[in-house]
């Protein structure tokens, strides 16, 4: 998409009191002469009550419903927002070693992560997770594409979002041998 110069200097030098980018959920910021990065809304969250959340993707429709753990007034019968927090670092890192496998046409469906979150207190945090992936039986891979794709998984976006102080393990169960990497 191209500016013309009126618009690039519209976009420079947005109004202050058009607040109607952050509703409609496309910012323009202007990075290099007319050259424009959007910046489109993700999702929308609603506050059912009763310490309820519905997310909605706003590309797909798609929904996911939290609610409050037990242990913080919830009744843990949906994903905690921290449950998806540790739930997001799996699905990430998984997610760029798919697209590592696919270019090496390595097959990783069936692929699981089994997800840990541990709280923390004073404040009330998450304190750590632990990630154990465990891959098919059926997988055949030698030792340099298990370390491209271990790399490849720790290059994930939300890995590198994730606080310093959160101590994450993460556990490559190869079959037959585990291999353990500590973050």
């Amino acid at each position: 998409m191209g500016l013309d110069c009126d618009q690039a200097e519209q976009a420079i030098r947005p109004t202050t009191t058009d607040k109607t980018s952050f509703f409609t959920g496309c910012d323009l910021i202007i990075q290099r002469k007319f050259k424009a990065k959007f910046h489109i809304m993700t999702s929308t969250v609603v506050y059912e009550g009763n310490l309820r959340t519905v997310c909605t993707h706003l590309k797909s429709g798609t929904e996911i419903q939290t609610d409050a753990p037990l242990d913080n007034q919830g009744l843990a019968e949906r994903f905690s927002p921290s449950d998806l927090v540790a739930t997001a670092l799996g699905s990430c890192m998984l997610t760029i070693m798919g697209i590592k496998a696919r270019d090496m046409e390595v097959d990783l469906t069936d692929t699981k992560i089994e997800v840990e979150k541990i709280m923390a207190s004073d404040p009330r945090r998450i304190g750590g997770i632990n990630l154990t992936f465990h891959f098919p039986e059926i997988l055949q891979v030698d030792e340099k594409q298990k370390t491209i794709l271990e790399r490849a998984a720790n290059t994930c976006p939300v890995i590198h979002s994730i606080h310093p102080d959160i101590v994450v393990n993460v556990i490559f169960n190869w079959n037959p041998s585990v291999i353990t990497l500590k973050i």
